[in-house]
């Protein structure tokens, strides 16, 4: 039998899913298969309305190999698990002559725990557990809570957080879950063979596409115990999260809250000696902390490397005592024992951590106004750590609406550990390094014809503390203009309080939601539904808001989002490529602000009948040598710096749509 042709088979999927087969969702497929064909890398740049799951889907399931999927966003798993892969599968299976599974993987702390659910939470102040279930008040919200996940537990198939709806505070959570850490183990646990985690691991070794989230695909590179089943094809969707949550997984945390913790959970399994030596290290090491101000360590202080290592220390002699001892009369001793290792473990890992001092680790202070300080410590740069980890013995997919940046794909495979484009292969240093190629697909719409990208030239440069009076007015007016169908993408969530809170005053006929005030997924419901409401929210609200229509014609950004001068990791990474060299201010901060830019923008335009306008209100973008930079990444909006012009424009963007709504 002749094997089914790429067309054909993308054909009867976009068919299956009731979409539209578009150019640069073909070209896209036939690039991934060649990739995947080859075992070589493609970092693929495929626009909003691509269709691009597809893309990479149909060629993944033709070859025929184990791919993992895996995604930043919760919103996309469950597009991809519940919609995309099930219909796939069925248009795939008379072609293919196969029925390709699929299955769903998360790390352990995202299901159920049935022995903490049944045995109880580890105590903090005496020895055994107590039930969470009646400490809690049943009128209470945590009570409520517990109650509901206890009626769930009968009932779930997955045991999955994500299945739950309405969900539970992270409070509620942790109570009837465990990290990968506090877990007994399916042989030594009592719930092993009925085990939520255990089940999704054994459907994901079963599964020919498994479909998981960056943080997990982080934790299977980073720690070397292989979480992930064996694959050939690695699929990375949403790709230009990738390097920020693997950055994440890498960072190691010590709180005096965490370290206090720790000292509670071990104090009754080991001998008082022990016990002494840990909870004086503590008390030193919360002594410390009190005065601890903000910003990065470029040298360990005298006091703080000997508290560390007096933690160290401590920790390791009670890790060993933990490990050597028994005692019956502990209630379910070995779930106690389990939590008591885990949170000690962490302490010992990153004390060690930091007092190795690796050239290639940033250590800094923060604060925080209600959990008071910590002290971090984040790697320099993950890109060494991708490069190694990432690209070897599969073949691999960055798939991404922005991974592009100033015109190439260079500043984004710097950051993934790659050389830049065709020099990877090549004699000398490079020889070694991996082969890959960038592609952009296109988007369907036609950006020319139904976006205006505006820069408010006309605006003071803002400031780093300044109110900005003349940003309010002229938002003001733009609001007014548009209607209100208004997303306002925030540089600071100070700054989204401070304009929410006047722009209420000022236009009351405009009702303004803002983040935090209600779940994201109510916000974006409730801006959806009325055309004169407004959304205000931060950086991390760029990601998740998909309002196709006339509900959302407006895009505003404050500022052009640079990171913070005084961030610590940041600023580390710009000074280390300068010393290299390099353009530190370009290399880091321009494409960390291009990256967000390119993704607010991608918030205006979701649909072909999609019109509308980008403000950004911060002159730079127009005057500054980096302008051009940060303009290349975006959609090709026709461009203005016209006031005039943009008020007249949104005011007939806003008839058009009050017509057809009428």
């Amino acid at each position: 039998m002749t094997k089914p042709s790429l067309p054909d088979l993308l054909h009867a999927a976009v068919e299956a899913v009731g979409g539209t087969e578009r150019p640069g969702q073909v070209t896209m497929a036939e690039s991934v298969a060649e990739a995947i064909d080859g075992g070589s890398h493609l970092l693929v740049q495929a626009g909003t309305g691509t269709g691009k799951s597809l893309g990479y889907l149909v060629p993944a399931l033709a070859h025929g190999e184990r791919v993992v999927v895996a995604t930043a966003t919760l919103a996309l798993q469950r597009q991809l698990v519940e919609r995309d892969l099930p219909r796939t599968v069925d248009a795939l299976h008379p072609l293919l002559r196969r029925r390709p599974q699929f299955a769903m993987l998360k790390g352990r702390s995202n299901y159920l725990c049935l022995h903490r659910l049944h045995e109880g939470v580890p105590q903090d102040e005496e020895e055994g557990l107590f039930d969470q279930f009646e400490a809690a008040t049943p009128t209470s919200k945590l009570g409520k809570d517990l109650l509901r996940l206890r009626d769930w537990a009968d009932e779930t198939e997955t045991g999955d957080r994500d299945d739950l709806t309405p969900g539970v505070s992270d409070r509620a959570w942790s109570q009837v879950s465990v990290s990968s850490r506090e877990c007994l183990g399916a042989s030594k646990c009592a719930y092993g063979a009925e085990c939520f985690a255990e089940a999704a691991r054994e459907r994901a070794k079963l599964a020919e596409v498994i479909v998981t989230n960056h943080a997990l695909l982080a934790i299977d590179a980073i720690e070397g115990a292989p979480v992930l089943p064996q694959h050939e094809v690695l699929i990375v969707d949403e790709a230009h999260e990738l390097v920020s949550r693997v950055t994440g997984v890498a960072t190691g945390e010590l709180t005096p809250g965490q370290v206090n913790r720790a000292v509670r959970h071990s104090a009754k399994l080991v001998n008082e000696k022990i016990a002494d030596q840990l909870q004086t290290a503590a008390e030193t090491f919360e002594r410390i902390m009190e005065l601890a101000l903000p910003g990065r360590l470029e040298e360990i202080p005298e006091d703080l490397g000997y508290a560390l290592l007096a933690l160290r220390d401590a920790a390791r002699n009670t890790i060993s005592a933990i490990g050597a001892t028994r005692d019956k009369s502990v209630q379910d001793e070995d779930a106690v024992r389990k939590q008591a290792l885990a949170s000690v473990e962490n302490i010992h890992d990153v004390a060690e951590r930091i007092t190795n001092g690796s050239e290639w680790d940033v250590v800094w202070y923060e604060r925080h106004d209600r959990f008071g300080a910590s002290l971090r410590v984040a790697p320099m740069s993950v890109s060494g750590l991708l490069r190694e980890k990432l690209f070897t013995d599969r073949s691999v997919v960055l798939a991404s609406a922005t991974l592009k940046l100033g015109g190439d794909f260079n500043g984004v495979g710097a950051s993934l550990g790659l050389a830049p484009e065709g020099l990877a292969g090549q004699e000398g240093e490079a020889e070694e390094l991996p082969v890959w190629k960038g592609i952009d697909v296109g988007s369907p719409f036609d950006y020319g014809k139904q976006g205006i990208l505006y820069v408010a030239k006309h605006l003071a440069r803002p400031s780093r503390d300044g109110t900005r009076g003349d940003m309010l007015d002229e938002l003001t007016e733009l609001i007014q203009a548009s209607g209100g169908r208004t997303l306002g993408l925030f540089s600071s969530m100070r700054a989204a309080q401070q304009a929410a809170e006047e722009l209420r005053s000022r236009i009351p006929e405009f009702p303004i939601l803002l983040q935090g005030e209600e779940t994201l997924g109510e916000l974006i419901k409730n801006f959806a539904a009325d055309p004169k409401t407004c959304l205000f929210g931060t950086l991390s609200l760029w990601q998740g808001v998909d309002v196709p229509g006339s509900s959302c014609q407006l895009v505003v950004m404050d500022k052009i989002p640079f990171p913070r001068p005084d961030d610590p990791l940041m600023s580390a990474r710009q000074k280390a490529v300068e010393d290299n060299g390099g353009n530190g201010f370009m290399a880091v901060a321009a494409t960390h602000a291009a990256l967000l830019m390119a993704q607010g923008a991608g918030r205006l335009v979701r649909a072909s009948g999609d019109r509308g306008v980008v403000a950004v209100l911060d002159p730079r973008l127009a005057t500054a040598r980096y302008g051009s930079y940060l303009k290349a990444s975006l959609p090709e909006f026709w461009y203005t710096t016209d006031r005039n012009q943009v008020r007249r424009s949104l005011a007939a963007i806003d008839a058009a749509a009050k017509q057809a709504e009428a």
